[in-house]
């Protein structure tokens, strides 16, 4: 009985979860630009466009839990490793005048 209330309610909500993710993933792999992917020496836009599309289509329409646990495997990598090389590359996350030692309240004296 617990397992079919596990099946019924939380699984296909982790489902959801990773088809969101994979969506998110995909957005971003789409509105970045492709000689950013080149600058911060990763894999090149249309390979992470492929891997995520994929992981999209398996979400959507392949609910075999192998396939998108890879999936989700790959997104994170993309989300944690390959989007912050991006978005350093592309001069984003940085304020413009900021200084290195900027905490993310302002300035950082180191206690004076």
């Amino acid at each position: 009985m617990l397992m079919q209330g596990f099946n019924n309610g939380v699984l296909p909500l982790f489902g959801y979860a990773m088809l969101a993710l994979a969506v998110v993933a995909f957005v971003m792999a789409l509105v970045a630009r492709e000689d950013a992917f080149r600058a911060a020496d990763k894999q090149t836009k249309t390979f992470w466009m492929v891997i995520l599309g994929i992981t999209v289509v398996v979400d959507l329409f392949l609910p075999m839990l192998f396939l998108q646990i890879a999936g989700l495997v790959a997104t994170i990598v993309f989300l944690v490793d390959v989007r912050p090389a991006l978005r350093q590359v592309s001069g984003g996350g940085r304020r413009k005048g900021g200084s290195s030692s900027d905490g993310p309240y302002g300035p950082y004296n180191g206690g004076r």
